[in-house]
């Protein structure tokens, strides 16, 4: 099974300029709890923004090009999902834009830490989807930074 895990804005915002718009203690610690010990599957641009690969996790890369680092390079995304896309284990997609809008109608979950602002020179989004499809459950809310924020697990209806 596929969720995906990201921290977004009031408008969808991931990233600028290869680097995470928000940076939330809570939710990069939520981030290591939850994906520590399983697969997370990301771009080539979100593997290289990594200061180098996620311990205690199968770093997968979905990129045409051969990459040094990683667990695993995915050549082909389709075969990928087709195997993978009834499994009973919990794999995490963890970005960027294109790979969270690949995933998007094969994922059973979503954690998405939702900010309380919007930054206008972001340049990645999150894939607009209707929450109406799923079922929301907090998992916490609270303040860093003047960052008013909620972590929150989406499972499809």
């Amino acid at each position: 099974m596929f969720s995906i895990v990201a921290c977004i804005g009031k408008n969808r915002e991931l990233g600028k300029k290869g680097e995470l718009v928000f940076h939330i203690k809570d939710d990069m610690k939520f981030f290591r709890e939850t994906t520590t010990g399983h697969k997370i599957v990301m771009g080539r641009k979100t593997w290289e923004s990594l200061p180098g690969k996620l311990p205690n996790r199968t770093n997968i890369v979905i990129s045409s090009k051969d990459l040094e680092g990683p667990d695993e390079i995915i050549h082909d995304l389709d075969d990928f999902i087709e195997s993978y896309k009834n499994s009973e284990e919990e794999i995490f997609v963890i970005g960027g834009g294109k790979i969270y809008a690949e995933f998007l109608p094969v994922t059973s979950k979503m954690y998405l830490t939702e900010v309380d602002a919007e930054d206008i020179a972001a340049d990645t989004f999150f894939p607009d989807f209707d929450k109406n499809e799923f079922v929301q459950t907090i998992i916490k809310e609270g303040k860093e930074n003047d960052l008013a924020f909620t972590i929150s697990e989406y499972t499809k209806k």
